[in-house]
């Protein structure tokens, strides 16, 4: 390649990056609206993080534990059938 091509092809690809991250900066800005844990909702593999004797999310072994926590919107956990605790129900 010459070397106006390789500097056009670099030019390109920067101008390709930098759009793919200000777009997923974008994205992420609604990230920041008021959330809160949700107990009892998150389906297995779908935790938020830590608990039960594991330290990452995506580890939940059952459906609906409740002591297995998912983030939400803000007012969203009553209406999805969730705690704002993580106390186990009684049975």
């Amino acid at each position: 390649m010459k070397s106006n091509s390789i500097l056009l092809s670099t030019a390109i690809g920067t101008l390709l990056a930098f759009a793919s991250v200000t777009a997923q900066a974008g994205a992420h800005e609604g990230a920041g609206a008021a959330k809160e844990k949700c107990y009892g909702i998150a389906k297995a593999g779908e935790n938020g993080c830590a608990a039960n004797g594991h330290s990452c999310q995506g580890q939940a072994k059952v459906d609906n534990d409740p002591t297995e926590w998912k983030n939400v919107g803000k007012g969203e956990c009553a209406k999805m059938g969730g705690s704002m605790s993580g106390d186990k129900k009684a049975s």
